[in-house]
């Protein structure tokens, strides 16, 4: 489904994806977790295409994301609140967001149904503009854009991070829905490492651009997790005392 070749993306000097192979299968839910800096985001915004990679390619469903726009019909994703349309409200960009896919209102009226216990009663029928409603709850709005689509590949950039405990729950109980019922390929970005490893069949572990671990999940693999970003914190402190 997703196949990374060679990929290489260096800022300042630095290099923070160095990625020479990873693939992805169809159906499969991954978890991508690293501490800040690691290269997620980056990796996140060249599998969309978003910025220029150095070299290398992603190829998705055989088709090479960077000489073709035809895989954007079957992908959907939500990064950060910045790629919303905040001057509209939440029922009018869930409007658009169906125009683009052929989807007519009353359809996207039908799906939103499907999310009303997610929303919590904050999204719909409110009168707020996008920009209006808290980062938590354009979250949600983000998040749901991108699953009324219905797409084959979903790319969640730190979904959990603005959303309530209880929307937390909600939104893994979503997440695993979608596993059991369909064929989309999942990848979701978090520093939660409980809700990661729940939702994710597969665990990418990123440092310094770099996958350092490729595991597939099991009741070990949070503690495994946790040891592992122990040991970085601990070796942290040391390095800061020490200079």
């Amino acid at each position: 489904m997703i196949e990374i070749r060679d990929l290489k993306k260096t800022y300042n000097g630095v290099t923070v994806v160095d990625i020479p192979y990873l693939s992805i299968a169809a159906g499969e839910s991954i978890g991508l977790v690293g501490n800040n800096g690691a290269g997620k985001t980056t990796l996140f915004r060249i599998i969309l295409d978003l910025i220029r990679k150095d070299s290398g390619e992603v190829i998705s469903k055989n088709y090479n994301v960077s000489e073709t726009d035809d895989w954007k019909d079957y992908t959907g994703s939500y990064l950060d609140e910045g790629f919303l349309i905040d001057y509209l409200t939440p029922e009018e960009y869930f409007y658009y967001i169906g125009s683009l896919y052929q989807i007519s209102r009353s359809d996207i009226d039908l799906k939103l149904q499907a999310y009303r216990e997610f929303f919590n009663d904050e999204i719909l029928g409110k009168k707020k503009y996008i920009r209006d409603l808290s980062k938590g709850n354009q979250t949600k709005v983000g998040v749901v854009a991108c699953l009324i689509q219905q797409p084959e590949i979903i790319l969640l950039d730190e979904p959990f991070a603005n959303i309530d405990p209880s929307t937390q729950i909600r939104l893994k109980s979503i997440l695993k829905q979608i596993e059991r019922d369909s064929k989309c390929t999942t990848v979701v970005s978090s520093h939660d490492l409980n809700h990661v490893t729940e939702v994710s069949q597969r665990i990418l572990l990123m440092e310094k651009g770099k996958i350092i671990k490729d595991i597939q999940t099991d009741s070990n693999t949070l503690g495994e997790l946790e040891k592992y970003f122990s040991v970085q914190r601990s070796e942290s402190f040391k390095s800061t005392e020490t200079s």
